[in-house]
């Protein structure tokens, strides 16, 4: 787990970073749109394909993909499922929904553009969220945690992949560098796990390297009995 960075502070980081907020996140993703399966397709395959796999290991039909983007993942679901996704780029969903129709796929429900740290849904309204490339792009990503935690059931399952900030060395220094140019790539290059979750306190269930060369991680956190009302009261 050398690649997830808990050990360099967010406060340090924070000096250098600049904030995201909604605006910015759509601006960038309307850039990427229509270039994104061709840039970003092929790196992020290795760390999608292995979240879907566990996905679809896990009880529980009702399932959400926060931040769907251009819908790359969703012929990978198993066909009894119940798949709704959501993302804040429209131009990123019409790319998804053409991929549904083009691809007849029945078990996606619904593509809806949403705010993830303000979802419309309610409480335990899924027994399954997951987030893949979607928590180092959200301005909060604690308030992401919070609210996907609100819409999964007790017991229900959370799972995140993202790259996550090296502890030290050269890609830590490469990354804090990229930090102030966060508005422009839409993503915080210097993320790190606890800027989604406080690992002393959160249950943990899993922290998987993926390929290429582990440069993405799948967390998979249970979720417990009114955690998400406490994080929201916070």
């Amino acid at each position: 787990m050398a690649d997830i960075g808990l050990a360099k502070g967010a406060e340090e980081r924070g000096h250098a970073r600049a904030a995201l907020d909604a605006d910015s996140v759509r601006e960038a993703y309307r850039r990427w749109a229509g270039v994104y399966d061709a840039v970003f397709g092929g790196i992020s395959g290795f760390g999608r394909r292995r979240a879907v796999a566990a996905v679809n290991r896990l009880a529980g039909p009702r399932v959400l993909e926060v931040g769907v983007g251009t819908g790359l993942a969703l012929p990978a679901y198993r066909r009894d499922l119940s798949v709704v996704g959501i993302d804040l780029s429209r131009e990123m969903l019409e790319k998804a929904k053409e991929r549904v129709e083009a691809e007849r796929l029945p078990h996606v429900r619904g593509l809806l553009e949403m705010d993830a740290e303000r979802m419309a849904f309610a409480d335990a309204s899924f027994d399954i969220a997951v987030a893949m490339f979607t928590a180092s792009v959200v301005p909060d990503a604690k308030r992401l945690f919070a609210e996907m935690s609100r819409v999964v059931r007790p017991g229900g399952h959370l799972l995140f992949v993202n790259h996550f900030a090296a502890e030290g060395g050269p890609r830590w220094w490469v990354e804090r560098a990229m930090a102030p140019l966060s508005r422009r790539l839409g993503w915080h290059p210097d993320f790190a796990l606890r800027d989604l979750l406080d690992p002393d306190t959160t249950a943990v269930e899993s922290i998987e390297p993926c390929p290429p060369a582990g440069i993405f991680t799948l967390v998979q956190v249970r979720n417990p009995e009114g955690f998400a009302q406490a994080l929201a009261a916070e």
